[in-house]
């Protein structure tokens, strides 16, 4: 079984959502755009009050499910997108469902921004989870609604890409931010005391720009009529140089490769190489996918209906 490319997007770097009304939200060159599955995707918070950002870096995104944050006595807007901004000062933007954005705040402490993703269990709080990584060793901060942040950890391992929290059925890492490390090729947990564990080893190629980067949950109610999404960005001078598309893969080729709701699918920069992780008492890790050889895989793993 392998992605298939779905649709070409200029250096597109991280796919996210769905919203409400069933559109994905690309982050590519520098903007954003909304796709209906099956069509091509449409600018998005274009204009004066619209996004963008240079190039380079990785603004990766994820969508908001409106989810309340009960401590903070404020919920996150029902599909906002909030961005990574990578460049200094680092912060993240948040982009209204109308496509108005604003800065939400400036991250504090240092390292390079390399991971966003919302906490919809509710161990975290509902809050939006991003990380930080200087010297190989990562910050992670949960924001709330009203844009402040406090410090999960400060020791985790490097990691970077596709985060995701574990629903909770994902054994005894329910709840928990989980990540891929591409130095090591290892997907880590980080509780909300901030205690990191090993999830388990990925078996696929580990180092810069080749190692596990990009992750995601497969919702409930996967099945016939919905797919899988991965960005492959042209990366020129990588020995996987990408391709400027939108990848994918169908749920009736997932399920026949056993994957099932729950499943947790982690794919490697290098090639797109995923694999499955289950966890019960113990997790589970097999190979499920590969990609186009050129294939540099970028961000989250997003799943959708496709009619």
């Amino acid at each position: 079984m392998q992605w298939r490319p779905a649709l070409p997007v200029t250096q597109v770097v991280d796919v996210a959502g769905p919203r409400a009304d069933g559109r994905l939200v690309l982050a590519a060159d520098g903007r954003l755009e909304l796709m209906q599955p099956g069509h091509s995707p449409a600018p998005f918070a274009r204009g004066s009050n619209g996004y963008a950002t240079p190039t380079g870096p990785e603004p990766y995104i994820a969508v908001s499910r409106g989810d309340a944050v009960a401590r903070a006595g404020c919920r996150f807007p029902r599909d906002a997108v909030y961005a990574l901004e990578p460049q200094a000062p680092a912060g993240v933007i948040a982009v209204d469902a109308r496509g108005r954005a604003r800065r939400l705040l400036d991250l504090p402490g240092a390292g390079l921004p390399g991971g966003i993703a919302f906490d919809r269990t509710g161990r975290f709080g509902h809050r939006l989870l991003v990380t930080r990584t200087l010297n190989r060793r990562t910050t992670v901060l949960a924001i709330d609604c009203r844009g402040r942040a406090r410090t999960i950890t400060s020791s985790a391992p490097a990691m970077e890409g596709g985060l995701a929290v574990a629903p909770r059925t994902f054994g005894r890492f329910a709840g928990h931010l989980i990540a891929p490390d591409e130095h090591s090729g290892r997907i880590v947990a980080v509780a909300p005391s901030g205690r990191t564990r090993l999830v388990a080893r990925s078996g696929l190629a580990a180092g810069p720009d080749i190692g596990v980067e990009s992750a995601g949950f497969v919702p409930n109610g996967f099945g016939p009529g919905w797919s899988a999404y991965l960005a492959d960005r042209v990366s020129p001078g990588n020995p996987h140089p990408g391709d400027d598309v939108l990848l994918a893969l169908s749920a009736r080729s997932l399920t026949r490769a056993g994957v099932r709701p729950g499943d947790l699918l982690v794919s490697g920069e290098g090639g797109a190489q995923t694999i499955a992780i289950r966890c019960d008492a113990r997790c589970s890790v097999r190979h499920v996918a590969g990609g186009p050889q050129v294939a540099h895989a970028e961000g989250h793993i997003a799943f959708a209906r496709t009619r």
